[in-house]
């Protein structure tokens, strides 16, 4: 009898059928996702520059002593050419929608992303006592969560409910772990499909972060699609045992959409970080020092302009934004562990920690930077080939909230310089068996030129390369002049 009850259930196993169970998964319950392999080709160079510990004696007597004795200064770091031949990574990315009640929906986003044999950062680090070269690549954290290579642990890009509807108005107010990464126009590149009303503008924002938002989306007939909607979250938080001078950093924002269509969209956006914390919480600088926040640095406002659209088969963009400092006048504590690191005796550290966007002798002066970013992408229907190319540019003192861009060298929205990039996307012609199914490769290269230190941090001054082969331009971290990335991957969404 038992013999006869296993080969029916083996029987049953092979026979198709649908379930009242499927049947109703299916009509609540979305379930996706998406895998990519990623190879890149990275070469770089440094420029001959000082560092911090090569003139640590020398400030040290004349901080401390005032005696001026230029022999104590180290020689410069001499600058070279570096690369890796070939840096792999897999990430893969599974998505959720449940629709719970009648106007309630909830999202999530889980998020793997590491090196081909390693858990953590330590293919993408400069070597040396510097240990790094950008801020935004230096180690994870909450910000960059899954977006930059770590581990094969599934983390969790986002996770919110919104409810919509409200008291039969074209209301919204959502609540949660933001879909803040991966905004427009940057999706066109990516081959995907844009976040949507719950996005924002990732030349301005790609950082994961939680909070919620509070939208309107009324009908105007000249004006299709508008909405608006107010945005709030935190960027840290303080423990309420942790009772000292640090502050939550908090995050405000508005963004407005008065026009929204597949031919053309316009977004305009502002935000400000309120009490930004001087260093990303357990903030692992390299493989023995992790760095926490100690004190809080100041505001920083952005405004942003995008324009986006499509002209038969030309997608393109155009935006631009501005970045504002209100710094308070306090220094970086949180780096000191690392200034101690790299030869800066314990008497002299508070003199070289440094302010929002200041050095030590300068830190309440306020910063204003700019940039602009570029796109379009032609799509050949015939051969489901697209080839697109970007272009930005970050003025000196540009401050972007990017992060969690997709970039390996640094994120190039908050480049302090130009990056180039050309690409061309050829999808598969097999027939898609899931309705959503897609499969891709890209080939890509980005070049790279930076004419100021700095990129994607608001932490300490933004040096031009032409004056850090000089003591009094001395760097913390190791400088990149030019840097090239030639990229493939392949990708699966389903």
């Amino acid at each position: 009898m038992k013999k006869f009850l296993l080969a029916l259930f083996a029987v049953l196993l092979l026979l198709p059928f649908k379930s009242y169970a499927d049947q109703n998964v299916t009509s609540w319950l979305t379930i996706g996702g998406d895998v990519q392999t990623r190879a890149d080709y990275l070469q770089g160079s440094t420029p001959s520059f000082y560092s911090f510990g090569s003139v640590a004696n020398f400030f040290d007597q004349y901080v401390a002593h005032n005696n001026y004795d230029p022999s104590l200064i180290g020689p410069a770091t001499t600058g070279e050419d570096f690369r890796k031949n070939v840096l792999l990574t897999n990430r893969f990315g599974l998505n959720m929608q449940a629709k719970v009640l009648e106007g309630v929906t909830v999202k999530a986003r889980l998020l793997m992303y590491k090196n081909w044999g390693n858990d953590d950062l330590s293919p993408e680090q400069a070597s040396g006592t510097t240990s790094m070269a950008f801020l935004d690549r230096g180690g994870v954290f909450d910000g960059d969560l899954g977006h930059v290579p770590g581990s094969d642990f599934l983390n969790v890009d986002y996770a919110y409910a919104t409810w919509f509807g409200i008291g039969g108005a074209p209301v919204w107010f959502s609540i949660g772990r933001r879909p803040s990464t991966g905004g427009v126009p940057g999706n066109i590149r990516r081959n995907a499909m844009a976040v949507g009303s719950a996005g924002v503008p990732n030349f301005l924002i790609d950082y994961a972060f939680d909070g919620g938002s509070i939208g309107w989306a009324p009908y105007i007939g000249p004006l299709p699609g508008a909405y608006v909607k107010l945005c709030f979250g935190k960027g840290f938080q303080n423990g309420f045992l942790n009772q000292n001078s640090l502050h939550d950093t908090t995050m405000v924002g508005i963004n407005v959409v008065p026009y929204n269509t597949d031919q053309l969209e316009i977004q305009l956006q502002w935000d400000r970080a309120i009490d930004i914390f001087d260093v990303p919480p357990d903030y692992q600088i390299n493989s023995s020092m992790t760095l926490q926040p100690t004190t809080n640095l100041g505001n920083i406002d952005q405004y942003g302009a995008l324009a986006e659209g499509k002209i038969k088969n030309v997608n393109y963009f155009a935006s631009g934004a501005v970045s504002v400092t209100h710094p308070n006048g306090n220094q970086a504590g949180a780096f000191a562990p690392f200034l101690e690191a790299n030869g800066i005796p314990a008497s002299d550290v508070a003199y070289f920690e440094p302010g929002l966007l200041n050095d030590s002798g300068h830190l309440n002066d306020s910063h204003t930077g700019w940039a602009v970013y570029l796109g379009a992408r032609y799509d050949i229907d015939s051969t489901r080939t697209k080839l697109g190319a970007e272009f930005n540019h970050g003025s000196r003192n540009w401050m972007a909230f990017a992060p969690a861009g997709d970039d390996i060298w640094t994120s190039k929205l908050g480049t302090r310089g130009n990056v180039y990039e050309v690409y061309v996307i050829q999808e598969l012609h097999a027939k898609p068996i899931d309705k959503v199914g897609l499969a891709f490769f890209r080939l890509g290269f980005q070049h790279y030129t930076f004419n100021n230190t700095g990129s994607n941090s608001w932490v300490g001054p933004s040096i031009s390369m032409d004056d850090i082969n000089t003591p009094a331009g001395a760097q913390l971290f190791t400088p990149i002049k030019n840097a090239n990335d030639m990229y493939l991957t392949f990708n699966v969404d389903f």
